[in-house]
């Protein structure tokens, strides 16, 4: 899945991955509980991640929420 707005290709991934890539100067848990915290503390995003059926223990991120995640918090 390629979307304009993105420079990088949207696709599904596991969450430690996601999270390094924000935070690719962290240990691989606390870039972890570090994305964890950015979704909770931003209610549109937590919301919207809930509405495609986000678990906050799932390990993998679907397409449809790495997206999501791109446009409330910017591309990593």
């Amino acid at each position: 899945m390629r979307n304009e707005d993105y420079e990088m290709e949207i696709v599904g991934m596991g969450k430690g991955e996601l999270a390094e890539m924000y935070a690719p100067d962290l240990s691989p848990h606390a870039a972890l509980n570090r994305l964890s915290r950015w979704i909770d503390y931003n209610p549109q995003l937590s919301e919207a991640l809930r509405q495609t059926g986000y678990r906050r223990h799932a390990r993998r991120f679907s397409p449809r929420q790495v997206e999501l995640i791109f446009r409330f918090l910017g591309e990593p």
